[in-house]
This record gives C-alpha cells, sequence and structure tokens, in this order.
C-alpha cells in the first residue's frame, strides 16, 4: 500500500483537458463561419457545442467519483473547491457589474440619440408590479427552499433536504417558463436600441444562469437520491446553493434597477 504523506489529491492524467480544447476551438472558429455566412457553419457550431457539453459532463463525473467513490476529496481538498467555487462567482459578479455599468450609462445620462429621456421615447417598459413580481416572489421563495434543503441535509434530515430541493427545481422551472412568457409578449426587442439591448442582455444572461443553477441543483438531486451526499461531505452542493443564492441576489438587482427604476417607476416608500 502506498502512503501519501500530504492531503492533497494530485490528479491523475485525463484526456478531458484536451478534448475540452478541442471542443472548444471547433466552437469558437465554426461561430465566426457561421455569423460570417459560410456553408456548414451552423453544423460545426452544434458539433463544437455537443462536444464542450459532453466534456464537461464526463469531466465532472470524473471529480463526482474521485470525491464519491475513491475518497480523494479530503478537508484540505474541500477547501479549496470552495475556494475555487467562490473565485467562480466573484468572476460572474464582475461579469454583470459590466452590464449594469453599460445600464446606468445610458439610463443615467441619456444622450440625444436617446431623446435625453430614460426609457427612450416610443419604448413601452414592462411594468414591474406584474410578471416580473412573480418572478422575484418564485426565485425568493427557490432560495429559502434551497436553504431548508442544506440545513436538513446537515442536520441529518434526509427526507426534508430531499422535498426542498424538489420545491426548489420546480420553483426554478416555473421561473424560467414565466420569463419566456414575459420575453414572447415583451412590446419590445433586443434591436430597440440600448434600451432593449441593455433589458434582454442583462434578463437573458441572468436566465442563463438560471438554467446553469437549476442543472446544478439537478445533479445535486441525483446525488442526494443516490446517497452520494451525507451531512459532512456535500461541498459539490453547498457550491450549487452558494451559486443559487448568487443568482438570487442579481436578480434582485435586476428587478429594482432594470424593471422598477429603469422601467420609470417611482420606487416604493
Amino acid at each position: 500500500m502506498k502512503f501519501q504523506p500530504h492531503p492533497y489529491h494530485l490528479v491523475e492524467p485525463s484526456p478531458w483537458p484536451l478534448a475540452g480544447a478541442i471542443a472548444l476551438l471547433i466552437t469558437t472558429v465554426s461561430a465566426v463561419c457561421y455569423f460570417h455566412g459560410y456553408g456548414h457553419g451552423g453544423v460545426f457550431l452544434t458539433i463544437g457545442l455537443l462536444g464542450v457539453l459532453s466534456t464537461m459532463g464526463l469531466w465532472w463525473a470524473d471529480v463526482i467519483r474521485e470525491g464519491t467513490f475513491l475518497g480523494h476529496h479530503t478537508v484540505r481538498v474541500q477547501q479549496g473547491l470552495i475556494l475555487g467555487i467562490i473565485l467562480f462567482i466573484v468572476s460572474e459578479v464582475f461579469f454583470f457589474l459590466s452590464i449594469f455599468w453599460a445600464f446606468f450609462d445610458s439610463a443615467l445620462a441619456p444622450t440625444v440619440e436617446l431623446g435625453c429621456s430614460w426609457p427612450p421615447a416610443g419604448i413601452q417598459p414592462i411594468d414591474p408590479w406584474e410578471l416580473p413580481l412573480v418572478n422575484t416572489i418564485l426565485l425568493l421563495s427557490s432560495g429559502a427552499t434551497v436553504t431548508w434543503s442544506h440545513h436538513s441535509l446537515i442536520a441529518g434530515d434526509r427526507k426534508n433536504a430531499l422535498l426542498a430541493l424538489i420545491y426548489t427545481i420546480v420553483l426554478a422551472l416555473i421561473f424560467t417558463g414565466v420569463q419566456l412568457y414575459e420575453y414572447y409578449n415583451a412590446p419590445f426587442t433586443i434591436s430597440d436600441g440600448a434600451f432593449g439591448s441593455c433589458f434582454f442582455f442583462g434578463t437573458g444572461f441572468h436566465g442563463g444562469h438560471v438554467l446553469i443553477g437549476s442543472i446544478f441543483l439537478g445533479v445535486g438531486l441525483y446525488r442526494l437520491i443516490n446517497y452520494h451526499l451525507t451531512k459532512h461531505h456535500h461541498v459539490g452542493y453547498e457550491g450549487a446553493i452558494l451559486y443559487w443564492h448568487f443568482v438570487d441576489v442579481v436578480w434582485l438587482f435586476l428587478f429594482i434597477f432594470v424593471y422598477v427604476w429603469g422601467g420609470g417607476e417611482p420606487p416604493l416608500l
């Protein structure tokens, strides 16, 4: 038996970094070809995206095996994984900061091209106290239920942990459906100047993050059902919960500034 004199996990050679690099190269090149109208660009773009998704799934499956069945995720390794998740979320914070920067640059000092007003003349904003308010309630409720699930898992109450996580995923799917319905009935499009671009860019990328977070939680549900997670060992699920709370906070900023303040609605006192 080989003795390991340190608590770290030195990973074995893996094909996934190379496979991911090739898939990303195909995706990038084919996307440029597709945007410029070259033949079969869409086909190769689809192949590239499928390659990226497949690599991600297989790579993360290896990580789950390493942590769940092989015992490589010691306390020190888990601390490093949580730190990596936090740094990833910080990078996402700055991504959305750039979106809000673009929004406030147009909204606080509307130029002549925007009619010196915000929302610009001819734009009918979405009423924030209808579907956006419903979505706010849904997403905040999902944040509460996922916290309930987390605390139940820590307390060893597996039944409530499962039930609360199912509630969370259902609320997330309803949120996505309401968002799509709102897009379908929106009185403006992404091509309607700075207002349309900022609105759809901000809420659209947030919707994409909701889908990614839903996948994270879905994987957590699968692992919880199959007894992969315990009260002391659930770092992947904890990372998904941190990500979900980040999604909640971003939506609050979007609702307050883009829907309420940016839509010309007076703030509630």
